[in-house]
């Protein structure tokens, strides 16, 4: 195995499965501290500048730097520490395994093969030349479900372009979909089921809501995007109800909507009140909108942008696609750009095989990507 497998191999037998779900004994996963570590042991012992970058107990940022011929001028290299959970996974998640051309386990695709890459570009350019501008490598954590470590690595950042690892199949990702997530509490009044007259059932009033809801999403259709298609939105979870024989009081519905460029989530979130209102009203019940808890601009970086040419001209050189594409996940990269900075979506992988039961990237594809990120970060541009 290369240096890069060597090193995907350690990342993806460490659990680092974000606190906000499950590990494998069904308790909360450990986050990412076991992987910071790792990492800051990698930069460390390659002479690389190295901080760590506190943001919640026990979880942090971790970030190496090279330095540049021009201090003024900054390139970043991001990628999460983070993992979804294990629970369904045909594969033994941290038990990393080669078979054929693939490397197997959770994290192998989104996105420990991007960061592996990232680690071992950081690594070649520390190792020769000081390239143009400096260059910065950030291991964040929490990319799985707040965004908090980008948002607190991009707070006081100045830099002039970055790329983050996704799996886009080496693919130059400039345009993806936002996302508004919410929960809607349908309030009602218990009852005893041999008398359903003396309550109000929220189940009935949520299920009118549901049928409303999807309805509305289905006019989402025609608002689109030339590169991510069109906006869409998802009744995900229900939930109510305490016991079979009375009559349910409550009952929550989430919602998670897809936004693209230009759409904002406040007047979205508006038309979701106004499909709320016209819904018929089962007597003694109420709807409420409960605050977003999750809230992520679309990103689209311009094709004319000096990130995008940089981007090109690194994949051009490794004979790879140098069109740009649009994906309908979000990422990190959409904090950069709502911090001032042109960023980029790269990355080995499918989207197909992150999160799946049996996670996979293609190793070949991580030298590639190595070789990609190098190029981007030394670009003269």
């Amino acid at each position: 195995m290369t240096a890069v497998v060597d090193t995907l191999a350690a990342l993806v037998a460490i659990d680092s499965v974000n606190p906000a779900y499950p590990t494998l004994d069904g308790s909360p996963g450990p986050g990412e501290g076991a992987v910071a570590g790792w990492v800051e042991r990698f930069l460390v012992a390659r002479g690389i500048r190295t901080m760590v970058q506190p943001v919640l107990p026990g979880r942090v940022n971790v970030v190496g730097i090279v330095p540049g011929r021009d201090p003024a001028r900054r390139v970043v290299l991001e990628a999460h520490m983070d993992t979804v959970s294990p629970a369904g996974m045909t594969i033994a998640p941290f038990a990393p395994q080669v078979v054929g051309s693939r490397l197997h386990g959770r994290g192998a695709c989104d996105v420990k093969g991007g960061l592996a890459a990232m680690l071992h570009a950081l690594a070649d350019l520390a190792a020769g030349p000081p390239p143009p501008a400096e260059v910065v490598l950030a291991a964040v954590i929490d990319e799985e479900h707040a965004f908090r470590g980008v948002s607190r690595f991009v707070a006081d950042l100045r830099a002039d372009r970055a790329v983050v690892a996704e799996p886009t199949d080496l693919r130059i990702v400039t345009a993806t979909k936002g996302v508004l997530r919410f929960r809607i509490h349908v309030h009602g009044r218990a009852a005893h089921t041999s008398k359903p007259w003396l309550g109000a059932n929220a189940i009935v009033q949520a299920a009118r809501l549901v049928l409303a809801l999807d309805a509305f999403h289905a006019t989402l259709a025609p608002r689109t995007h030339a590169l991510l298609g069109s906006a869409t939105g998802t009744v995900s979870m229900i939930g109510g109800g305490v016991q079979i024989n009375i009559v349910p009081e409550a009952c929550t519905l989430a919602v998670d909507r897809r936004l693209l460029p230009g759409e904002a989530a406040g007047a979205a979130l508006d038309e979701y009140r106004r499909v709320a209102a016209t819904v018929e009203t089962v007597p003694g019940c109420r709807i409420e909108f409960a605050e977003p808890f999750l809230v992520d601009e679309a990103l689209d970086t311009g094709a004319e942008r000096p990130v995008v040419a940089a981007a090109r001209a690194a994949a051009a050189r490794l004979g790879l696609d140098t069109g740009i594409v649009g994906v309908p996940y979000g990422s990190d990269a959409s904090k950069f750009a709502r911090a001032g900075i042109d960023a980029i979506v790269f990355g080995p992988g499918s989207i197909d095989q992150a999160h799946a039961a049996d996670e996979f990237v293609e190793v070949a594809a991580l030298e590639t990507a190595r070789e990609f990120y190098r190029e981007f970060a030394a670009a003269d541009a």
